[in-house]
């Protein structure tokens, strides 16, 4: 039995889920640990974040291992190329969602709810995000999905990155860059139309607004603190 642990905001968690509805996988249960972020997370979990792929106690961390094993082991519908050269720039497409995109917003996001911004960070992690959708403008598809004409890995490693830079970016000080992107802009407007990655999306913004309500009454400060505590504690 497999069980993935994962997070409503969670972007890289987002994109195996997408995997999941899109290919009908009604089998695997969806759960938040409840010592995420805890030390005690890390004993089973080393690298410490999400999603993790329980398959019968044997831990698979990394969205992207996952969604290639899923890829093996439900191999219909295909969400890879017809071809092996369609399948390289799937693969490509969704490596600039995950690494150029998704990364650099995810270790951008503390810049959003810092009391003081470290504007060096901003300018580094928000200029490479920048860039890299100007990339992704050159090399994404124009009939509504990232490659080959229908959903695909790729699209399931953008639609979480973009929903970090449209809400996200912008609480850092910098202006989303999707609309000054045409490609990127018609992509994104299409793409959330589709009901998998609407599905998604919903979920996003839902961790999104308890996020947003956790720092707004202090409990999310409490609850980083309280972490640093723990981990502190137990490297001491």
């Amino acid at each position: 039995m497999m069980k993935l642990y994962s997070g409503d905001l969670s972007p890289y968690s987002a994109r195996v889920r997408m995997q999941i509805y899109a290919k009908g996988i009604t089998d695997i249960p969806f759960e938040r640990p409840a010592d995420f972020g805890m030390p005690k997370f890390r004993d089973t979990h080393p690298i410490g974040r999400i999603p993790v792929l329980d398959i019968d106690g044997d831990m698979m961390p990394e969205s992207d291992v996952i969604a290639e094993y899923l890829e093996e082991i439900y191999p219909e519908p295909s969400m890879l190329g017809a071809t092996p050269r369609e399948t390289a720039h799937i693969r490509t497409v969704a490596r600039i969602g995950d690494i150029y995109i998704m990364n650099n917003m995810f270790m951008l996001s503390p810049q959003s709810r810092a009391a003081t911004r470290n504007q060096g960070i901003v300018d580094l992690l928000a200029g490479q995000v920048t860039r890299n959708i100007k990339a992704l403008d050159r090399l994404i598809g124009e009939d509504g999905f990232a490659c080959c004409g229908r959903l695909t890995m790729a699209d399931c490693a953008l639609v979480p990155g973009l929903f970090m830079v449209e809400n996200v970016l912008p609480a850092t000080g910098v202006a989303d860059p999707i609309p000054a992107n045409p490609r990127v802009a018609a992509y994104w407007a299409a793409i959330q139309r589709n009901e998998h990655a609407a599905r998604v999306l919903t979920e996003l913004h839902r961790g999104l607004a308890e996020r947003r309500e956790l720092i707004r009454t202090g409990a999310f400060e409490k609850m980083m603190a309280a972490a640093a505590a723990a981990h502190a504690a137990a490297e001491g």
